[in-house]
């Protein structure tokens, strides 16, 4: 069996994604989860880009012992060296350093010849080096650069220090038997590059991002780089859960392994559609809903028969349980704890003990909690980092099918004031959310708004997801309540005040450079 390497980038392109906004606390979260799962390489950010970027990096760098971690670079020498400075504490710091090769970029974005191209290239791999034991050179839009080209820069830039060359097919266009003939022109003409493993970067534009990746494996490819949920700029990345599991399920075929451990899979999954706020398809691969429902006649009765007749892969192979801890009002602190922790999460003695005031709260109301219910209280608890700006106190809501929508709310300030207002609207939610404009006193703007239940049945949480904008900065936010409307104007609020963070956080980032 091969062993392929698993590159995951949900912190760096899958971040790119319209309207996700981590912050260092959920980048963290994250990263944690991502070497439970047992990826091999984390990158977790652009150091160069801004101030939160890089000590995001350095924390994740610091935090992570079990993986490598790596940024990403242009080639240029201050990328190199901000990546270093955020790199050089982490277990096997590494850096994945880039520049495009095809005729259209560098005629119209680098405005360089090729000659210049090859240059640049080869000098940022051999700085690189002086710093970093592990350097990735990508080629990025590769799959649409001239081969002989491709194999020449290839050829120098191992020749400079480079351990990994990365092929990305990077605006989603090309089919998999083209992208696996690129890998074996490469292997037939870059007379050194045995020295070196190879690794492919696919995105989904035209839907074929895992295949792609999966034929680049069956042509020599020994490194897989891609996101959880497949998020990412535009139409996204490769899968890492379907590339992952499609490889243990078809082993007889491509013969290669990852080190994944796949039960931690629907976890991983979650953690990152919560904190990202891009829900997962129901009938997504692997880690939607749907995947493991059977809804025709046909297909049930011969799964009750037996299982392999319609099922290829188990649920509990990727960490779907159906028969999780069930926690209730009688539940005491230990066994409260102890799924806390068998969840994966790490609090600190106060997080739990808050956290469990909130549990046996809801208990109160709601006869059982599941994991989905503990895991949304507590990334919820982990909201009150932002509780030095507004904190909502109360919410009541006036409807009726013959009378007009009217909320009024009360909010805190940072200062700990009260603020109480009142405005009417079209619905619930839009008089609701008026009021908490009229409230803050800034114009915001909705920019999306979406609800999901947490669960199953009448008493299921309430998860809501908002992006708002303010003076053309956009921000998202989420809130969980049983109440509809008390989880939605949570979300507001945690937009709003994700919003003054970002803002404090330029503030102190143009005092500093002064």
């Amino acid at each position: 069996m091969r062993k392929i390497n698993i590159f995951d980038t949900t912190l760096r392109d899958g971040e790119q994604s319209a309207g996700v906004n981590l912050n260092l606390h959920e980048k963290l979260e994250i990263a944690r989860q991502l070497e439970r799962l047992g990826v091999d390489i984390i990158e977790a950010g652009f150091p160069a880009a801004s101030k939160g970027d890089f000590q995001a990096v350095q924390a994740i760098a610091q935090t992570v012992r079990n993986c490598s971690v790596t940024g990403l670079s242009r080639s240029v020498q201050s990328d190199i060296d901000a990546a270093w400075e955020a790199l050089k504490d982490g277990a096997e710091p590494r850096l994945h350093v880039f520049i495009a090769t095809s005729p259209i970029h560098m005629q119209y974005k680098l405005r360089m010849t090729p000659e210049q191209v090859v240059e640049t290239a080869v000098e940022s791999v051999r700085y690189a080096k002086k710093y970093f034991p592990i350097v990735q050179w990508s080629a990025e839009d590769a799959c649409r650069s001239d081969l002989p080209f491709l194999a020449t820069i290839v050829e120098k830039v191992i020749e400079a220090g480079a351990n990994v060359i990365n092929i990305p097919d990077t605006v989603g266009y090309i089919t998999p038997k083209q992208y696996g003939d690129i890998f074996s022109f490469l292997k037939k003409n870059v007379r050194n590059i045995e020295k070196i493993s190879l690794s492919a970067h696919c995105h989904d534009d035209l839907g074929m991002a895992v295949a792609n990746s999966l034929a680049a494996i069956e042509a020599g490819a020994t490194q897989i780089e891609g996101t959880i949920n497949g998020i990412g700029e535009r139409a996204g990345n490769a899968a890492i859960e379907e590339v992952a599991v499609a490889l243990y399920i078809r082993k007889d075929y491509y013969q290669a392994e990852t080190r994944l451990n796949l039960q931690e899979i629907k976890r991983t999954s979650s953690l990152v559609s919560k904190l990202t706020g891009m829900i997962v398809p129901p009938n997504k691969a692997i880690v939607g809903k749907n995947a493991f429902a059977h809804e025709s006649g046909i297909h049930q009765d011969g799964v009750l028969k037996e299982k392999t007749t319609y099922e290829i892969i188990s649920p509990q192979l990727v960490g779907v349980q159906s028969n999780s801890m069930v926690l209730g009002k009688h539940s005491g602190r230990h066994a409260f704890r102890t799924r806390i922790q068998e969840l994966g999460y790490s609090l600190t003695d106060e997080e739990v003990n808050r956290l469990f005031g909130r549990f046996k709260d809801l208990a109160d109301k709601k006869k059982d909690i599941t994991d989905d219910d503990l895991i949304a209280l507590i990334l919820d608890e982990k909201l009150d980092m932002y509780k030095n700006f507004y904190q909502l106190c109360s919410i009541q809501v006036q409807y009726g099918t013959n009378q007009i929508p009217t909320a009024v709310v009360v909010l805190k300030d940072g200062e700990g004031n009260d603020i109480q207002e009142a405005a009417t609207g079209a619905g619930s939610v839009e008089a609701l959310y008026n009021a908490l404009e009229k409230a803050l006193q800034i114009p915001v703007t909705l920019l999306d708004y979406r609800i999901e239940s947490v669960g199953s049945g009448r008493d299921a949480l309430a998860q809501v997801y908002v992006k708002v904008s303010l003076d053309r900065k956009e921000a998202s936010g989420r809130g969980t309540a049983q109440d509809v409307l008390e989880a939605s104007a949570k979300a507001y609020i945690h937009a709003v005040n994700r919003m003054f963070v970002i803002e404090k956080m330029r503030e102190e980032q143009a005092l500093a450079a002064q």
